[in-house]
């Protein structure tokens, strides 16, 4: 009954949460409610995990019951699907009639899309729950070191963690330099999503961070004069690490579900992930062995916040700003931050919220299988996003037979 009654609550701040206003922005959000009741909003989110699925049909549904809006997600391998069809558009004159309303976004993708002027804003401001962020996090505010500059709204942060089994290795690297030897003790054991991946090419990032002895110049473009130079510490690197990786790194799985998979089936015991209670919430969903661990790295590793943007030709801009708005609700944040659905901090101030909201968020204790809050405690900004493309076609050039 208690758990009903819970549920019903929340259920009840869902749907209050697409309908309160402050009341300085009282007249604008309600005709911005106003158009968007009706629409349509096409919402192009990568789809290679079946519980961020269920987590956006759970948005949808709570949008259609408060403010008749239909949310229909158009599932992408990759983002960059979307940023090519926007600018594919903008190419054949469809200014007006987009067919993307809503993007899951950051990173080299935002940028691409920014600096060719093919976004909606600044609209950020325009949302109630845009007052619930939390400022005091940078990555809320810059994407790779872009300002987003309303232009994007945040809705879920992620730092890379390593994900291990503790039934069959009791130690793992915490420090970049350590893991050729690692491997090397432990042959096939270890591998990473393929570079066209963002895993695969944060965990090179990652690597470049610790392995250059200026990591400062990768907060700034990338410069052709220098790449080869800030880089070449990292192929030395790569090229002991290789030759014992799984599949001695002729192979890489496409994406992160796909070596959960590989850690499930025991072909590998160590792997990155963008989530630290991923594997909380993988071994809720049965997805992970109990066994599971996960850490962080001892000088500290990439974090991020993903946002969703609207292309500059989407029709349906007010219902995205509705979906936009209720993604940063106490109700969907506190939803996508338990281990039962999603896992992972907030995007919001808690402080700013009511006790009622405040008491969405369960009690945040130290997981056996999620990664322990002081192990996250120093987050490194994301590369400028010149460097995750530069470095995947350099590490395709290199590797690719």
């Amino acid at each position: 009954m208690i758990r009903a009654k819970a549920l019903q609550a929340a259920a009840a701040i869902a749907v209050l949460a697409c309908l309160w206003v402050p009341p300085a922005m009282a007249g604008r959000w309600r005709n911005i409610l106003a158009q968007a009741r009706g629409q349509t909003v096409y919402f192009d989110a990568w789809a290679g995990d079946e519980r961020m699925d269920a987590y956006i049909a759970w948005v949808a549904r709570q949008v259609f019951a408060c403010c008749d809006i239909t949310l229909r997600q158009v599932p992408l391998e990759a983002t960059s699907q979307a940023v090519s069809q926007v600018i594919a558009q903008k190419a054949a004159g469809d200014n007006t009639d987009g067919t993307v309303d809503l993007i899951w976004i950051n990173g080299p993708n935002f940028y691409a899309l920014k600096r060719r002027g093919l976004l909606y804003g600044p609209f950020t401001q325009r949302l109630p729950n845009t007052a619930l962020v939390n400022t005091h996090d940078k990555a809320n505010l810059y994407d790779f070191t872009v300002p987003v500059a309303g232009y994007e709204s945040p809705w879920r942060t992620a730092q890379l963690v390593f994900v291990y089994n503790s039934a069959y290795v009791k130690h793992v690297p915490l420090g970049i330099s350590a893991f050729p030897a690692w491997a090397k003790r432990h042959p096939g054991r270890f591998t990473f999503p393929q570079v066209q991946n963002f895993l695969g090419v944060a965990f090179l990032e990652q690597a470049l961070y610790a392995l250059t002895p200026d990591p400062s110049v990768l907060l700034r473009p990338v410069r052709t004069a220098d790449f080869a130079t800030v880089t070449a510490p990292l192929w030395a690197w790569y090229d002991r690490l290789r030759p014992y990786l799984w599949r001695h790194g002729r192979e890489f799985p496409a994406s992160g579900p796909a070596e959960r998979e590989l850690l499930q089936d025991g072909e590998i015991d160590l792997m990155p992930s963008f989530n630290p209670a991923g594997a909380a919430a993988d071994v809720e969903a049965g997805l992970l062995p109990r066994s599971v661990r996960t850490v962080g790295l001892t000088h500290g590793t990439i974090g991020n916040t993903s946002f969703v943007a609207i292309p500059y030709n989407s029709p349906h801009k007010a219902g995205a700003m509705v979906v936009a708005n209720f993604l940063l609700s106490p109700a969907a944040q506190a939803r996508a931050g338990n281990v039962r659905y999603l896992g992972g901090p907030t995007v919001l101030d808690v402080a700013k919220l009511t006790a009622a909201e405040r008491a969405l968020f369960t009690a945040q204790s130290d997981s056996p299988w999620g990664a322990r809050r002081a192990a996250l405690r120093r987050v490194l900004a994301e590369p400028n996003p010149t460097w995750a493309r530069r470095l995947a076609e350099a590490w395709e050039r290199r590797y690719t037979p």
